[in-house]
């Protein structure tokens, strides 16, 4: 027996051992709130893990769906190193049903637990690519302007715009061809795969503390998979990179 999210009593049926779910705060229940499913270490469904690539990965399965979620080790000192900071992680939703999933990323968030549990919806690919090239167009017409007025600061200005661009350019790409998409999945295409974006740029994220927590939601068939995570996992852990 186990209390649902409308607060009444129901009996969950539980067709096989990959099924991972846990309580939510009484606090946060809300009569149009879709139930959750949330990942928890060491309960049966729920897989954790690290590897030499740098990344830790959260898996967990409910029902026909299983979802694994990727974040680089580093991801904390990458978003300040960026020209556009954004959060990013790693998605690969899996669907083993008989039938058909349309998969949408279009509620997909972030939550950020020690900023004010600030709540950031995932970047669209298309009108975030579209962002960095205009910016990268502004910020070259801006640099034109100054170096006419100021020649003698050309060669650093214009040293400056090239890395500038070539970043943008490399950004662009990767998102276009990286990013995780809407799709209709089934058993002949049973597994989407992507990356999953979270600008940062908010009055209410500030600097990082020692040790981030966070709760990505990724709504799916009628259900909201969450996955509580912290960076790094236990104080002070790093993991050693392969070398390529």
């Amino acid at each position: 027996m186990r209390r649902c999210w409308h607060g009444t009593r129901c009996v969950l049926m539980i067709g096989t051992v990959l099924i991972c779910l846990a309580p939510l705060a009484a606090s946060r229940k809300t009569k149009n709130e879709i139930p959750a499913v949330r990942w928890a270490e060491g309960n049966p469904g729920c897989t954790f893990s690290h590897s030499d690539d740098g990344k830790y990965r959260y898996g967990m399965w409910y029902g026909d769906v299983g979802m694994v979620m990727a974040v680089d080790a580093q991801e904390l000192q990458k978003v300040h190193r960026r020209h556009e900071p954004f959060f990013a992680l790693m998605l690969d939703v899996r669907y083993r049903g008989q039938g058909s999933l349309d998969f949408t990323v279009d509620n997909i968030s972030l939550e950020f637990e020690k900023h004010f549990r600030v709540k950031q919806i995932a970047l669209d690919p298309d009108e975030f690519t579209d962002q960095v090239q205009n910016e990268a167009d502004t910020l070259n017409d801006e640099t034109a302007r100054e170096v006419e007025k100021h020649p003698e600061q050309k060669e650093q200005k214009e040293a400056f715009v090239r890395a500038y661009l070539r970043d943008s350019a490399e950004l662009e790409e990767f998102v276009g061809k990286n990013s995780l998409r809407m799709t209709k999945l089934s058993p002949g295409t049973a597994e989407a795969t992507g990356w999953v974006l979270f600008s940062t740029k908010s009055k209410w994220i500030g600097g990082w503390k020692k040790r981030e927590e966070f709760i990505l939601r990724v709504p799916v068939e009628g259900k909201v998979f969450e996955f509580p995570f912290q960076l790094p996992p236990k104080p002070g852990e790093t993991i050693l990179r392969k070398r390529e």
